[in-house]
């Protein structure tokens, strides 16, 4: 079982919810932090003290304040991490549901476990912390678990992502379609970018163009 344990973890509630479940599993050395920064402050530090951390359990999404900080979400964090200490155990755990930012986090982060908070998470979390304890076998929510197993055939190129950029840039469609036609850059149709953006908006489970770009930017496409 885990020795050392790092929460980073904004709300609270939800820390006292996640330390409680640590101290069911006799884990009794762990620390809390309410900012990606602080946490992998912490980190480093640990490891410069040769006391590393085993584990790291991080939420995703922190809300802003008035502190300003570098790390804003928990996925540049763990990527951070796994740069920084390699052999770390890595659980994310988080209400996020879309499977391309779970699947980014296994592909890009290589993290080992993804819960999903809601009525089964303090469950799921102690399975979680079991198996990565234990094995090397990745663990994910069976609510979430098809992100895992989905192939799509739709992969993003250049031109989607010139699309975002303008996007973001607020420029309409219309005139997208336009700067694509002066610089000889094809498809540069209306129904083309159309469809570009319907499979883009399906492929993010963007509700709308302004959600897509706001997913985007969370991603770190644009």
């Amino acid at each position: 079982m885990f020795k050392k344990v790092i929460i980073a973890e904004d709300l609270e509630d939800i820390n006292l919810g996640i330390e409680q479940t640590l101290k069911n599993l006799d884990i009794v050395n762990f620390q809390h932090a309410k900012y990606c920064d602080d946490a992998f402050l912490k980190i480093r530090k640990a490891i410069l003290d040769n006391e590393p951390y085993d584990l790291l359990i991080s939420d995703l999404s922190f809300k802003k304040d008035h502190r300003e900080v570098k790390i804003t979400c928990g996925d540049e964090l763990v990527e951070k991490v796994r740069e920084l200490q390699p052999d770390i155990k890595i659980i994310a755990y988080s209400v996020e549901d879309k499977s391309h930012r779970i699947k980014s986090l296994f592909e890009n982060a290589d993290i080992d476990g993804f819960v999903l908070k809601g009525r089964n998470s303090i469950e799921d979390l102690k399975k979680a912390i079991h198996i990565t304890s234990t094995s090397d076998q990745k663990f994910i929510s069976h609510e979430v678990a098809s992100a895992l197993q989905e192939k799509n055939n739709f992969e993003i190129d250049d031109l989607d992502i010139q699309i975002l950029k303008h996007l973001s840039s607020g420029t309409p469609q219309d005139e997208i379609i336009q700067i694509f036609k002066d610089l000889g850059i094809k498809p540069n149709s209306k129904s083309a970018m159309e469809k570009r953006l319907s499979k883009l908006k399906d492929f993010f489970k963007a509700n709308n163009t302004v959600h897509l770009v706001s997913i985007a930017k969370d991603m770190g496409i644009i």
